[in-house]
């Protein structure tokens, strides 16, 4: 792991977005192809936020879990991931990016091969935890890293472009790499993906990649780390509670605790002299704008994918591959959005070109939201492309404003924000949109006489337990406990969707209010 070290200096420090600097290093071969081996891990651990959409079929009839269970298997990765990035970000200042980024890659491509192999529900859900751990020094590592690479602004500008882009295609890659790979082999193969991935990157990172770390870090803050965790998981299990079952106790008292821990969080760091997270950071309208609408948009795109997944294989009855080719143009669409954006954002105000992006998007959920789960196959893969081009757009533009925003000798923790609003995202996606899915799934279904008790316990929980169950019903019994499913889990959909839009016009508004004087 022996190479140069650059200290990140502040290059665009003190400079409004808009504003001139001087001519700086332009990057050559070497650093281009240094970008190429940053996307490795960008990809893996997006791709791994919804690489289980199109497995859950497969892990319903496997492993049998409950509702609740199903979920947490979701969540469990981006829950710990999120929780955990602002530390390793501060952690990456302080020991050097490139280093943790390769013990980062080590622990994730070991604790995948022992998810791959998963014996219950409960050791895939702790594999899932660890997961996020590693993915969380995985992360931060490569935003920073960036800067340091390319202090050309305009340079920069297409690198991050290349970065949101495959952050954002990489959720969409998921299902369809899941698609593929169940197709010809068991669920678990979606996990060792990341062993032929992340060995490349233990190969060339150090030899293309320069080691960049904070000149002047604060010390390891063990209680910051501790708060940060304790506002993210309280606040979301109680998300899931109150979408699951109603107003209820536990579910208050789980977010009023994550709210008291994160205003202890944010006290502590404007009184320490060198804190985790500079909270003074979101005092710059053009950062806590853009990573609201980062925040936002992947609530959405998630939320998006956690029911067409299901609604493709399990309602229209679509083998995974074609399951996976119906995304495949909104995919497609996301990654070229993303860098067509960036001669545009030359020219057009990001107050205006993030605001659009988002309604484009908005528009996706909208042709749902309309048709509910009437939509077939060619109406799904239209919203997509609307969905996709959006978010593509939009969230170039965000991320590169959160990143000229911030200093550069704070670039890890800056980044480590960017990516928690990802993440925060593809927990919320599912822990709302998802469990809302699910809730109404349980309130509407019709389980028919005949079945045992377990059966009608799998077929209440979720639409992939009553598929599993129907496989050995009579055809009558099958026919009429599959309609109710499908029907029940469809009744969701235009709720759901019609939230994806809301989210949408939110994104608009707050980046047109916070975008808004920021130059082009």
């Amino acid at each position: 792991m022996t190479g140069p070290i650059v200290a990140s200096t502040p290059v665009d420090a003190g400079r409004g977005p808009g504003e001139t600097r001087p001519a700086l290093r332009r990057a050559g071969v070497r650093q281009w192809a240094a970008l190429v081996v940053l996307m490795l891990p960008v990809l893996l651990v997006s791709v791994d936020n919804t690489v289980l959409s199109f497995a859950l079929p497969s892990i319903s009839k496997a492993l049998e879990p409950s509702g609740t269970g199903m979920l947490w298997i979701i969540d469990a990765y981006p829950l710990v991931l999120a929780g955990l990035l602002v530390a390793m970000g501060s952690l990456g200042d302080r020991i050097g990016r490139r280093r943790l980024l390769l013990i980062g890659s080590i622990g994730f491509a070991a604790v995948s091969v022992g998810a791959a192999f998963a014996p219950s529900t409960e050791w895939l859900i702790a594999s899932r935890a660890a997961l996020g751990f590693f993915g969380a020094m995985l992360m931060p590592s490569t935003l920073s890293l960036l800067r340091s690479v390319f202090v050309d602004r305009d340079q920069r500008r297409l690198a991050i472009a290349v970065w949101a882009s495959g952050f954002a295609a990489g959720a969409a890659l998921g299902p369809i790499v899941g698609g593929v790979l169940i197709e010809h082999y068991w669920w678990g193969a979606v996990f060792l993906l990341a062993v032929p991935v992340l060995i490349p990157l233990l190969v060339f990172a150090p030899i293309l990649i320069p080691e960049s770390r904070d000149p002047n870090p604060g010390p390891v803050d063990v209680v910051s780390i501790l708060l940060s965790l304790a506002t993210m998981a309280p606040i979301v299990y109680g998300i899931k509670s109150l979408a699951a079952d109603g107003v209820n106790a536990v579910a208050v008292a789980a977010i009023v605790v994550g709210v008291v821990a994160g205003l202890l969080f944010v006290r502590r760091q404007l009184r320490r002299p060198i804190p985790m997270l500079d909270m003074r950071l979101f005092r710059n309208r053009a950062f806590s704008g853009a990573v609201v609408v980062n925040l936002l948009s992947v609530i959405s795109l998630v939320g998006f994918l956690f029911f067409v997944s299901q609604h493709l294989q399990l309602v229209l009855g679509l083998n995974p591959i074609d399951a996976a080719l119906v995304l495949l143009p909104g995919l497609v669409t996301m990654i070229v959005a993303g860098l067509v954006v960036v001669p545009i954002a030359r020219r057009v105000r990001p107050g205006i070109l993030v605001p659009i992006g988002v309604l484009v998007s908005g528009a996706g959920y909208g042709i749902i939201a309309l048709l509910g789960g009437a939509a077939p196959a060619s109406t799904l893969m239209l919203a997509f492309i609307a969905l996709g081009a959006g978010i593509g757009a939009a969230e170039t533009v965000s991320n590169e404003l959160i990143i000229a925003s911030a200093p550069a000798d704070k670039s890890g923790a800056a980044s480590a924000v960017s990516e928690t609003a990802y993440e925060l995202g593809a927990v919320l996606g599912t822990a709302t949109l998802g469990t809302i899915l699910t809730a109404s799934y349980r309130a509407a279904v019709v389980v028919p006489d005949g079945l045992d008790v377990a059966q009608r316990a799998a077929a209440h929980e979720t639409l992939g337990g009553a598929t599993s169950v129907a496989e050995a019903l009579p055809d009558g019994l099958a026919a009429q406990l599959l309609e109710s499913a499908r029907h029940a889990f469809d009744s969701g959909v235009a709720l759901t969707a019609g939230i994806g839009v809301l989210l949408m016009v939110s994104a608009a508004v707050v980046a047109f209010v916070a975008l808004r004087r920021i130059r082009a």
